[in-house]
């Protein structure tokens, strides 16, 4: 697996602030997307932490599982299937 769940938990919190809680479940849904490899298969690469933040990144601002949101439906827009990856409500 090339997601590091404890780096990026941290990274979450370094790049786009938010509460332990918002970081917590958007690195559960990045391990199983990762562990689907759904993404590898559609994509042509491995999900790793570098590309869940840099996805992230390019997201409107907001907390890290409203820009894992928007990642998750771009990916449901282009693909298909990826809305099972989607936050629905997480502890704060």
């Amino acid at each position: 697996m090339f997601i590091d769940p404890g780096r990026l938990e941290i990274r979450l919190r370094e790049e786009f602030d938010g509460t332990m809680g918002q970081s917590r479940v958007v690195v559960r849904q990045a391990v199983d997307l990762a562990d689907s490899n759904q993404y590898e298969g559609d994509v042509g690469v491995t999900l790793t932490n570098d590309i869940v933040i840099d996805e992230l990144s390019d997201a409107p601002d907001g907390t890290p599982p409203e820009r894992w949101n928007w990642w998750i439906g771009s990916l449901e827009v282009a693909y298909g299937g990826y809305g099972r990856f989607g936050i629905r409500k997480y502890r704060k």
